[in-house]
């Protein structure tokens, strides 16, 4: 049994398999969700602007999806997305994240987004590894669970 210092508050995938079943595919669904709640909210904006705000669309876009990641993993440790499917981030001690560590997760997460290298790699990862972890949830220690039932 090989037993990792560096994630050992999480969920071992070997003997608690459920924490971790269809998390990819949930992270995916999330995903669709959270885009078009922030794509919908730049649209808004743009028509509340009138219309300027349509002309910094990608800048707009990238802002609120910044602002909304952070503020929604930092008070649930997940998405709006991620808590319609079921799953939310664990740090490596198992705990939720913290807002520094959502903000970490946020700036990790962008930056393997805009580099093709870094999202292909981690998309392999959250099919391979067994805690379904991509880069930036390694390079973190952090992982997408399913939510635990109380």
């Amino acid at each position: 049994m090989h037993y990792d210092t560096h994630t050992s508050g999480l969920p071992d995938p070997e003997f608690q398999p459920g924490f971790y079943d269809g998390v990819t595919l949930k992270r995916v669904l999330a995903w669709v969700l959270d885009t078009a709640v922030i794509g919908t909210l730049t649209v808004l904006i743009g028509f509340a602007t009138l219309f300027v705000g349509f002309f910094f669309f990608p800048v707009v876009f990238l802002a609120l999806s910044v602002v909304y990641r952070i503020t929604t993993i930092a008070a649930k440790s997940a998405t709006p997305g991620m808590r319609i499917v079921g799953i939310e981030f664990r740090n490596r001690e198992g705990h939720q994240l913290t807002p520094g560590e959502a903000a970490l997760h946020t700036i990790f997460y962008l930056i393997s987004l805009t580099f093709f290298l870094p999202q292909v790699i981690s998309w392999g990862m959250m099919l391979m590894t067994q805690r379904r972890q991509g880069l930036h949830d390694v390079l973190l220690g952090t992982a997408a669970i399913n939510r635990p039932r109380l």
